[in-house]
């Protein structure tokens, strides 16, 4: 299955996003995590884009988007994202996904712009300020230790593919989802001046996001928009704690298991992560 993507900049206020555009119907947002880019969807885009228009930018920071010094709260983030589609493109209702960091930043999204977000999807992740610990009471080691100010830097800076490396081995279960061709494209962006800092600074603005989500909900209440909530049952993968997370944060959840899958949830299993998609987007009009 081939599509046509296409490939586009944006100068936002105080950002340069990249995204990718592919297919036409009711838009679709897909916002990747890390340590990726708009590239983890490749194989989601072509099932997809089928039936809907695809936006999936290079979230602030990551990917060929540029690298402020500061910005990386996801409230912050998810304003970008609303720059680019609400104002910029112009889409008033879409679909929203997101993956890992990428889930955080949809939760912002669509708890700012209700009216916008037509259903959200939650991957493989927990939202900050759900009442719950998202490092797994240390289980995920490297979430305490990105937020340790300079020690990462000084152990990670030109060394970036071996910790890449080791978390996509890691994270993952299904052994050659991600060939080294993408894993070079993913350390191609990475190793980029100021990648490195902006991959840490997702994870030291925990505190403020957790803050900030937590006031979100106490004045505003759930989300009500339909939620599909789907975490990997395998190796590093949420299992059902992406399903738990949301429905401490949203009013109609459904969601489960990606059976047979680890973290990387859009490369491990992109055919059932698509039929998935389009059979929520389909009831979700």
């Amino acid at each position: 299955m081939t599509v046509e993507i296409h490939r586009h900049d944006a100068d936002l206020s105080g950002v340069r996003l990249h995204y990718l555009t592919a297919g036409a119907g009711d838009p679709v947002v897909l916002l990747h995590g890390v340590p990726q880019s708009s590239h983890e969807w490749r194989r989601i885009i072509p099932h997809v884009a089928a039936k809907h228009a695809i936006i999936a930018p290079d979230l602030r920071g990551l990917g060929d988007s540029s690298r402020p010094a500061t910005g990386y709260d996801k409230k912050t983030v998810a304003a970008d994202i609303w720059e680019l589609v609400g104002t910029r493109l112009g889409v008033p209702r879409f679909h929203l996904v997101g993956h890992d960091w990428g889930g955080p930043v949809a939760f912002a999204l669509a708890a700012h712009h209700p009216e916008a977000v037509r259903s959200l999807t939650i991957l493989d992740v927990t939202v900050p300020g759900d009442g719950m610990e998202m490092s797994q009471g240390g289980r995920r080691w490297h979430h305490p230790f990105f937020r340790t100010l300079d020690l990462p830097e000084a152990l990670l800076a030109g060394r970036e593919h071996i910790f890449l490396e080791w978390l996509f081995d890691t994270y993952g279960h299904r052994p050659g989802a991600l060939p080294a061709e993408d894993r070079a494209e993913y350390l191609r962006t990475y190793a980029k001046p100021g990648g490195l800092r902006a991959l840490l600074a997702y994870y030291r603005a925990f505190p403020t996001d957790a803050a900030d989500n937590a006031a979100l909900v106490a004045e505003r209440g759930k989300l009500r928009m339909p939620v599909l909530a789907l975490g990997g049952d395998r190796a590093f993968g949420r299992g059902m704690e992406t399903y738990e997370s949301m429905t401490r944060l949203a009013e109609n959840v459904r969601g489960g298991l990606i059976p047979e899958c680890g973290h990387w949830v859009a490369e491990e299993a992109p055919e059932f992560l698509a039929e998935q998609l389009l059979g929520f987007f389909a009831e979700c009009r």
